[in-house]
């Protein structure tokens, strides 16, 4: 059953170019050790970020196509239904561990421009995961996520200091 996520998290880029899933997350993926441990990566569709969700959400994209068409519709805009569904349906699964550890592909790094540091965001249905740089980049709207990520990035820089 698709489930929502909430809250955020931080990781830097560590050792064998492995980032962690903050636990709130992958619990929600995989809240037991019988549950395959699946993170579904895809380029979020407006934003410079990408998108994590667990497999189960998959059940929902063609109720959420429906409804973008329909909203589309009303609003006379043109929907492209095959579009759409190919950009939900063009995610990577990426496996991680029991700790979270888990490597970010290439590809989607270098789309999204992440190399050091991830910010992870709550959105519902699925999280984000930001580049700071691009985070930081975005309108005023994006001001409580901005400074939470800004002191989850300071936190995890320090500790990584004291190493």
């Amino acid at each position: 059953m698709p489930t929502g996520y909430s809250g955020q998290g931080f990781s830097l880029r560590g050792e064998k170019a492995r980032y962690v899933l903050p636990p709130s997350f992958r619990n929600t993926i995989a809240p037991t050790d019988a549950d395959a441990r699946t993170l579904c990566l895809a380029k979020h569709d407006r934003w410079d970020c990408l998108t994590g969700f667990a497999k189960s959400r998959v059940a929902t994209f063609e109720a959420q196509a429906t409804r973008e068409e329909q909203a589309a519709n009303a609003k006379g805009r043109d929907f492209d239904w095959d579009q759409r569904m190919a950009q939900l349906w063009g995610f990577k699964e990426v496996s991680f561990d029991a700790s979270g550890r888990f490597i970010l592909p290439d590809s989607l790094g270098r789309l999204c421009g992440m190399d050091g540091g991830i910010c992870f965001i709550g959105g519902s249905p699925f999280f984000t995961l930001w580049s700071p740089d691009k985070l930081y980049a975005m309108d005023g709207s994006w001001a409580g996520q901005q400074a939470l990520c800004r002191e989850d990035e300071a936190e995890a820089l320090a500790k990584a200091k004291r190493k």
